[in-house]
């Protein structure tokens, strides 16, 4: 039988379609799901399996965002149960199925009580809460971006140790500018229990290098809060280029960063440790306007968001599928290598890959079926349409 849906705990093959294997490679072919995960094609008990006919379309890993503030007219850092769930809701319609939302710079107070909602977040119909990303405050005043300058920081072991009681162990990253005082001795403590990311920074080569030397593994959106690659004077983006085991975050909005960056980033760091992310606010999905982010204005026109009193970029209004869209139709990334950035990559990131990432027996059968132009034709959460 040929279905659209299939009920949770039902067995099901999906055929005919363009499956995206881990090798980084479509492969047209059939995909078993049994109950909530990808089963083997040879398991016994699948006989009689519903099917699933996805001819014409790419079957690719759900989306997985590992930094992004809100969406739907709701921020993570401030919003209720309710206003979480209509945002893991929407991000699940529009293909990301698994999610580790970034806070903003808040007060300590302010900061517990979000990694505590969050934490509890959890809904069969929207996108799995799979971490916390603590995005601040420990940044430079001078790099600070849209982040509220009246909460940043010096870099505090014990306050992140408090939060991540707070959030019963989810937070999976933090951010931090390795030039503030203690910073180095921060990462090389913290980095033993969670990603360090170096982030709203004005460190140079060496400094940064150093960050890398010391535990830290990742560069919060490249380009963007951060010293430019000079050819004298290559700053983090040449010292995370040059240290093999750092990823780099991309905003592939069309907005943040233009495509020849985005290009020349894939040839610099390869497909392998670039992880797309969207950094999208609280307009995301809604209408242009004026906004909120943290206790500070933004205005929303088009694809840009910007801080009223500034006109500095304040996040995305792109979902993490527009990025992906983007980055192949515009910017001329391989589908390949955009699905590898927005799946596999931020999975092994956070340290999920054994469960989320790729379409493989054993994990969550959460996966996204995309027409040829791109469009998402169905989104399964752990095997059950949506």
């Amino acid at each position: 039988m040929k279905v659209d849906s299939v009920p949770r705990g039902e067995n099901m093959i999906i055929k005919n379609g363009k499956v995206f294997h881990e090798d980084g490679t479509f492969k047209t072919g059939d995909v078993a799901v049994s109950g909530e995960l990808f089963a083997d094609l040879n398991e016994t008990g699948l006989s009689g399996s519903d099917v699933l006919d996805a001819a014409g379309c790419y079957v690719i890993p759900g989306l997985i965002d590992i930094h992004f503030h809100g969406c739907a007219g709701y921020d993570f850092s401030g919003a209720n149960a309710k206003e979480l769930v209509t945002m893991a809701r929407f991000l699940a319609k529009n293909g990301t199925t698994a999610i580790c939302p970034a806070t903003l710079t808040l007060p300590e107070d302010q900061l517990a009580e979000a990694c505590r909602r969050i934490a509890a977040l959890s809904d069969p119909e929207g996108a799995a809460v799979v971490g916390i990303h603590l995005e601040g405050p420990f940044f430079s005043h001078n790099k600070r971006g849209a982040q509220n300058p009246d909460h940043l920081q010096l870099p505090n072991i014990d306050m992140v140790r408090r939060l991540q009681k707070e959030a019963g162990g989810s937070i999976k990253l933090v951010a931090v500018a390795p030039e503030l005082d203690g910073a180095m001795s921060f990462i090389e403590e913290l980095s033993k229990e969670i990603r360090c990311s170096v982030a709203h920074t004005e460190a140079n080569y060496e400094t940064a290098l150093e960050a890398f030397k010391r535990g830290a593994r990742q560069v919060t959106h490249l380009y963007n809060a951060m010293p430019p690659l000079l050819h004298r004077e290559p700053g983090v983006i040449g010292a995370a280029r040059d240290f093999p085991e750092c990823s780099a975050e991309l905003i592939c909005d069309g907005v943040h960063v233009h495509p020849s960056a985005v290009r020349a980033a894939f040839a610099m760091f390869g497909e392998n440790r670039i992880i797309m992310i969207s950094d999208s606010v609280m307009a995301t999905g809604k209408a242009d306007g004026i906004w909120d982010l943290g206790g500070l204005e933004i205005e929303v026109t088009g694809r840009c968001a910007s801080l009223v009193s500034t006109k500095t970029l304040a996040g995305s209004i792109c979902t993490l599928m527009d990025c992906l869209r983007i980055a192949v139709t515009e910017m001329d990334i391989p589908l390949t290598s955009a699905v590898k950035c927005c799946t596999m990559n931020p999975a092994k990131s956070i340290g999920i890959f054994d469960r989320y990432g790729s379409i493989s027996p054993g994990k969550y059968a959460d996966f996204v079926l995309l027409n040829e132009d791109l469009t998402v034709r169905g989104v399964y959460l752990r095997g059950t349409a949506l």
